[in-house]
């Protein structure tokens, strides 16, 4: 027997219980739907374009207890949108008195639009939430290891060291970009009508004198933008949401990488503060969040990808491209309203072990301050001698198991001149600028 449909994101661990999965749901959109067929009246009562009491009645009726979603979900196959089997119940509802003012002069894009500004909206909201919670877990992670020193990895491998406190200031330089982008499009989004081809003709023999004037009012009942123009094929305020949807998925990925790396078996410098079970390993305790994710930043440009070939649509209402926006758009807000969660819980429950960090600074026999060493014996012993005794001494270092502090201790030519060794091949005092730098970004708000 066939279940009825639900999409109750059990394939989808990403968002599925997360408060973005109701701010997305096709509840949620049929109440954004809802809200802009009743806004639409109340904005043309607002302009003398019908009587208040339609205004008045049209709200009350949008209701969603009224309508049956899996009904007009059947429905929507016949004329290829929600919104055409949405309004004729609708006016069923309101009654025939004022049923008039229903959608009066509207087309489905303009609804559907509207009410996927609206779904946005609410969405974004919540994304900016979790991430001014995951800005400071990782603002305070960062100023409390400002100090704590760790190898620097370049191309998989040690490099020089650096600490914590600026790994994790980078993270939430990364969250901060996040948010400024998510903002702007945020306070950026428009409401949508144009009428049957964007000339808001209908309007206009509806009784409008200025009917310029009514996507203003419109958007004022929604706490929406008025657009410039209609935009039914201008599809800007789309392009924007899958920019910083997308980017906000990678930024949040290029933590999730760094997380999973540290919190390998073998490395173990970071772990989560409630790791995922295993199925089949007791001792399992996995990375889900940062698993997750990292899913979305696998996801996210894809389904951008998507919505920037809707750009290019036809005419003044597209066959396809306008359609082709809806489930990639709604995946993205919800991926990403998930893993906003998911960061926002990560970094405020991420453990950071500071010894394991000081133990794998000697990983490599003291070969992570090599490049210091060049600098330093260079104008002492000649810049080719410095690269030649260095080479030869790293090589050493491998072969024979030794430290590369105690080779240098045995050279002669290095006895012969002013170094302190245990000075320059400590990796804990060759840190940079890492201290300032994490200032510096902590300063940033």
């Amino acid at each position: 027997m066939t279940a009825p449909y639900a999409d109750t994101g059990l394939l989808a661990p990403e968002w599925a219980g997360a408060a973005a999965a109701n701010a997305t749901s096709d509840h949620a959109y049929l109440l954004a739907m809802l809200d802009a067929e009743a806004a639409l009246t109340r904005a043309q009562a607002a302009l003398g374009l019908a009587p208040a009491q339609a205004a008045a009645v049209v709200t009350e009726a949008a209701d969603l207890a009224n309508f049956g979603i899996r009904t007009l979900a059947a429905r929507t196959r016949a004329g290829g949108n929600p919104v055409i089997p949405l309004v004729e119940e609708l006016t069923k509802v309101v009654g025939e008195e004022y049923g008039p003012y229903v959608h009066r002069g509207a087309t489905s894009q303009d609804i559907m639009d509207t009410a996927t500004m609206l779904v946005a909206a609410r969405t974004l909201d919540l994304v900016l939430a979790d991430l001014a919670r995951a800005e400071q877990a990782l603002a305070a992670l960062a100023a409390e290891h400002r100090d704590t020193p760790m190898p620097g990895r370049t191309l998989t491998q040690h490099a020089v060291p650096t600490t914590f406190g600026l790994k994790a200031a980078g993270w939430r330089s990364l969250v901060l970009d996040a948010r400024d982008r998510t903002t702007a499009v945020r306070d950026s989004l428009p409401v949508q009508l144009g009428g049957a081809a964007g000339t808001l003709a209908a309007f206009t023999a509806y009784g409008a004198h200025d009917a310029v004037a009514l996507p203003a009012a419109y958007a004022r009942e929604l706490g929406l933008r008025e657009p410039l123009l209609p935009w039914h094929t201008l599809r800007t305020p789309i392009a924007d949401l899958a920019g910083c949807l997308a980017f906000t998925a990678g930024a949040l990925g290029k933590i999730a990488a760094d997380v999973l790396t540290l919190s390998r078996t073998e490395i173990g410098e970071v772990t989560e503060g409630t790791g995922g079970g295993s199925s089949a390993m007791p001792h399992k305790a996995n990375p889900v969040r940062a698993t997750l994710l990292a899913a979305v930043a696998q996801r996210a440009p894809q389904l951008a990808a998507t919505l920037y070939g809707s750009l290019a649509a036809e005419d003044e209402r597209p066959a396809g491209a306008w359609h082709a926006e809806w489930e990639p758009l709604r995946d993205l807000l919800r991926m990403v309203g998930g893993a906003t969660q998911d960061l926002a819980e990560l970094a405020g429950g991420l453990r950071v072990h500071p010894d394991t960090m000081r133990d794998h600074l000697g990983l490599t026999h003291g070969l992570i301050v090599s490049e210091r060493l060049s600098a330093e014996l260079a104008p002492l012993l000649g810049r080719a001698r410095a690269k030649e005794l260095l080479t030869e001494l790293a090589r050493r270092a491998h072969s024979e198991n030794r430290d590369l502090r105690e080779l240098l201790a045995e050279e002669q030519e290095l006895k012969d001149v002013d170094v302190d060794l245990d000075e320059l091949t400590d990796p804990v005092r060759y840190t940079g600028s890492a201290g300032p730098l994490t200032d510096r970004a902590l300063e940033r708000r």
